[in-house]
């Protein structure tokens, strides 16, 4: 049995080959371009690959790249998301940061830092829980994936509900263009508003843009206690009744994720916790003092009590941390053929879980956010099985004022599957910005949409 509580299907090694893999060339039709394209494997379009240990190194390749061949540049960090965007087309280099990894400054009073772009998460959060600080965003892999990666991607989880995601934190960057320029924005101070805010516009940008090589985040204090309340319902109607009553709770919870019922076994399984999971789990989460978790705690327990929970079974400290890694862990494409993203008004959040979990996904959703995360089962062999439920989920997405992208499929379907989902207003300001900042599109052309 998988980590998804799924059966098994294709191995995690051939649906990660678009990027690292073994050698696979299938021609395709690109219908955007009109002619037939080759897809290469990692072996076939990997070229070569740096990994420079300072800025000025990074920029002194990069102008030569683009002075000469001007290769594509495919920037990769922990590679914990190198399956996402379309199949490699042009032979090109491999840009690794993970050597810039430096500490550059830490004044732990103003509760900011200054790093390297390449340094991982995991070791970015022992540096600051010498000092009882963090970074609040759930990223999954942690001991791989690096800060860099985590901005380009805009990474959040479970608690960006009540404490944001990457773009919150940045408050200043450092980065280098396609030709081998550098610049920054903001600064080393919070109260940094001189200027364009650059920063917003790279974070999430998937280093289509520029290579972000060094960033300042503001940080937050590490909190007393924090707990889960383990809530069950017997039916997705329950939990939605759960939700709205939520929106006037006297509590204030950082995370309200819901679980369909195989991702409650998976997620429990994961964290190593014997908890109720066979119907719709949802998950509020509270962090603060003892004192303030306890009181949030009780207060949500006697809120919720008039609408009728299966369980309440509150999942604190130590088994709380176990849990919130659980739940950011079961974002990672595993062996089921297909996961996808949903976006879409919060208050339609369930009915999409609902209509997901009946056509056989796996789902979790950050239902104070409008994210659901969901895996297709294992039944579906084809894409055109996928691309069947996909256009369905999409339809529910689009009718809640949101959309539904791949972010891994196996490699042979990326060629039929609309990977970034519907055409969206803002895309043509997207496509334009790309143009102004690399006309030669040479970083990360996986990753531009047409």
């Amino acid at each position: 049995m998988c980590r998804h509580a799924l059966p098994c299907g294709l191995s995690r090694q051939n649906r990660l080959a678009p990027i690292f893999g073994n050698v696979l060339r299938v021609a395709v039709k690109q219908p955007s371009l009109g002619f037939e394209r080759t897809i290469l494997s990692p072996t076939t379009a990997i070229t070569d690959e740096f990994l420079p240990a300072t800025q000025n190194e990074l920029s002194r390749r990069m102008a030569e790249n683009a002075q000469g061949p001007a290769r594509p540049i495919y920037t990769v960090g922990g590679r914990t998301v190198v399956h996402f965007g379309l199949p490699l087309i042009q032979p090109g280099i491999s840009l690794c940061t993970t050597n810039l990894a430096r500490v550059i400054d830490y004044p732990a009073r103003d509760m900011t830092i200054t790093v390297e772009a390449g340094i991982r998460m995991e070791e970015l959060a022992k540096v600051l829980a010498a000092e009882r600080q963090r970074l609040p965003i759930d990223v999954s892999q942690s001991h791989r994936a690096t800060l860099g990666g985590v901005a380009a991607t805009n990474a959040s989880g479970s608690r960006r509900f009540g404490l944001g995601t990457m773009r919150d934190y940045v408050i200043g960057v450092s980065a280098v263009d396609a030709t081998g320029r550098t610049f920054k924005s903001g600064g080393r101070v919070v109260k940094n508003v001189a200027g364009y805010d650059l920063c917003k516009m790279l974070v999430g940008s998937r280093g289509t843009l520029a290579v972000m090589t060094q960033f300042t985040i503001k940080l937050r204090p590490v909190p007393e206690s924090t707990t889960i309340l383990w809530t069950t319902f017997d039916r997705f109607g329950m939990v939605d009744q759960a939700l709205e009553r939520l929106t006037t709770s006297a509590a204030r919870p950082v995370a309200l994720d819901l679980l369909d019922a195989r991702a409650a076994v998976a997620v429990a399984a994961d964290a190593g916790l014997d908890l109720p999971c066979h119907r719709p789990v949802l998950c509020i989460g509270v962090e603060g003092t003892a004192r303030e978790t306890a009181w949030q705690i009780e207060t949500l327990k006697n809120e919720l009590m008039a609408i009728g929970p299966r369980e309440l079974l509150p999942v604190s400290d130590a088994d709380a941390t176990k849990m919130w890694f659980a739940l950011a862990e079961f974002q990672v494409p595993s062996d089921s053929p297909l996961t996808f993203q949903a976006n879409l008004l919060p208050s339609r959040t369930v009915e999409f879980v609902d209509a997901a979990e009946r056509a056989g996904c796996t789902l979790q959703a950050h239902a104070g956010s409008g994210i659901v995360v969901g895996h297709l089962p294992d039944a579906i062999t084809t894409d055109g099985l996928a691309a069947e439920i996909l256009t369905r989920l999409r339809g529910v997405a689009r009718q809640s004022r949101g959309n539904l992208i791949v972010v891994d499929c196996d490699a042979g379907w990326k060629k039929s599957l609309p990977l970034w989902g519907d055409p969206e207003p803002g895309w043509p300001l997207m496509q334009r910005l790309k143009r102004q900042l690399d006309p030669e599109n040479l970083l990360n052309p996986h990753l531009s949409f047409e």
